[in-house]
């Protein structure tokens, strides 16, 4: 499909530009669709600025959309879901409207205390109350466009929690949740690259279902936005993973240790330390229009005749809402998107094997990108600037 492409594309661009002073989550799936169903609608210099941040032309955008949010909504544990409210005089095109596929069209009232909650009451039902709020201001909004992406996975195996602390790195001291799972199998789900960002370790915790939830650690001094590029890159095959049966014991490779020794069973086991987390963020997407092709959208110029001809309408307001959080248990996260629109023991010693272990640490900040299996879609991505606390 080829609007995974053009959205993990935008995901990996947008996560270069973002602050990481503290934690970070967002997702690309949700703002997409929105800049298609705005493209469609669009003309002149900013219907040419939204074809280039989406990759497609704008008679192409809708449908892409349409098809990306359908493969969401058929992966098990996930959701995506459109919204679109007008105001009583805004005449929508029927053509434009037709493009939209599976959504909600209501209407705003005017009063911003009955709009808010009316749409806060759509955020928490589309997102299962991980979110409360649609993130823009409803002031004298004619036209709010809106998304809801939801992925919730269990692992395929359980991690054992308990509670930690690290001697050196920046959460040194700090006593945290650490998540512990070992086996074979996670022997086979280490790897390690050579990537934009230096040489990083990846891990790929597996769901349940169809989503799968990768932790990629680069060396300490490394740019966090260049580390969650550097995932990006791995799931889209433009970095090469070697997996643990090419590496030499003792090779350093960040947060890894990989050595042989004497067994009784046969056979290789991985080991996978990491810290619980739970990351909020919110994104004023118009900080950054121009990576959204929004620059000219918020101009005073009647450029969405598409969308509707009975009034002018500019771009408001841009932003996103986004939480994820990873357990023993498993991975849940959302976010919501909205664009607002204006008017402008002893005994005989058995046989022994030769075999290997490996034990990867994520004891010190990291990203996570969570990924559809089957298309590589990444669902949600983030940062891990403070691992989650310990309960009294």
């Amino acid at each position: 499909m080829q609007a995974v492409g053009l959205v993990n594309g935008l995901g990996a661009r947008w996560g270069r530009e973002l602050a990481f002073e503290a934690g970070q989550v967002w997702t690309a799936v949700g703002v997409w669709p929105l800049l298609a169903m705005l493209a469609a609608g669009a003309d002149g210099p900013v219907r040419a600025e939204l074809e280039q941040a989406l990759g497609v032309p704008a008679e192409e955008a809708p449908a892409a959309a349409r098809e990306l949010l359908a493969l969401v909504r058929r992966t098990p544990g996930c959701a995506a879901a459109l919204g679109l409210w007008t105001a009583r005089q805004v005449e929508v095109e029927p053509d434009w409207l037709g493009q939209w596929g599976p959504s909600m069209w209501g209407r705003l009232t005017g009063g911003t205390d009955a709009d808010r909650a009316a749409l806060d009451q759509w955020v928490k039902e589309q997102t299962g109350g991980l979110l409360q709020r649609m993130p823009v201001d409803l002031t004298e909004v004619l036209l709010v466009l809106a998304s809801a992406v939801t992925v919730r996975t269990r692992w395929a195996k359980r991690f054992v929690p308990s509670r930690f602390r690290v001697l050196e790195g920046p959460w040194s001291w700090r006593e945290f949740v650490k998540l512990e799972v070992s086996g074979p199998e996670v022997f086979e789900r280490i790897s390690v690259s050579e990537t934009s960002a230096g040489p990083v370790t990846e891990v790929r915790v597996v769901g349940d279902g169809e989503v799968d939830v990768h932790l990629v650690l680069g060396e300490p001094d490394a740019a966090p936005g260049a580390v969650v590029a550097a995932g990006f890159e791995l799931v889209s095959g433009e970095s090469w993973r070697m997996p643990l049966e090419g590496l030499s014991d003792g090779e350093p490779w960040p947060g890894l240790a990989v050595g042989s020794v004497d067994s009784a069973v046969p056979g290789n086991t991985g080991t996978l330390r990491t810290a619980g987390f739970a990351v909020r963020a919110e994104h004023d997407l118009l900080a950054a229009a121009e990576l959204f092709g929004l620059g000219r959208a918020t101009a005073h110029e009647d450029w969405f005749r598409g969308i509707s001809r009975s009034l002018p309408l500019k771009v408001s307001g841009a932003r996103q809402a986004a939480v994820a959080e990873f357990s023993a248990e498993g991975f849940e996260g959302g976010a919501v998107t909205a664009v607002a629109m204006r008017r402008g023991g002893a005994m005989p010693a058995p046989k022994r094997f030769r075999v290997r272990r490996a034990a990867a640490h994520f004891d010190r900040p990291f990203a996570f990108l969570a990924v559809h299996r089957a298309s590589d879609l990444v669902l949600l991505a983030g940062w891990v600037a403070e691992p989650a606390a310990t309960t009294a």
